[in-house]
């Protein structure tokens, strides 16, 4: 997957909509007009639009560690 497209599988999609709700629930202004009041279903509409951007992180891989005697 690339950060172009993070929203291409249906995981993404729920974890960036869950995300963007929890935003609009802590007081976040939405970003478009939406027929519903759930945070849920604007957060949808809000991908659908193509307004939300999602950023992947990078992962960050530790190093192996050798027992230490």
């Amino acid at each position: 997957m690339t950060t172009d497209n993070a929203l291409f599988n249906k995981y993404s999609l729920v974890k960036g909509a869950a995300r963007r709700a929890r935003q609009l629930q802590s007081g976040a202004p939405p970003l478009t007009a939406s027929k519903s009041m759930k945070a849920c279903r604007v957060a949808q509409d809000e991908i659908r639009a193509g307004q939300v951007t999602f950023v992947l992180n990078e992962r960050i891989v530790a190093p192996a560690v050798d027992t230490l005697i």
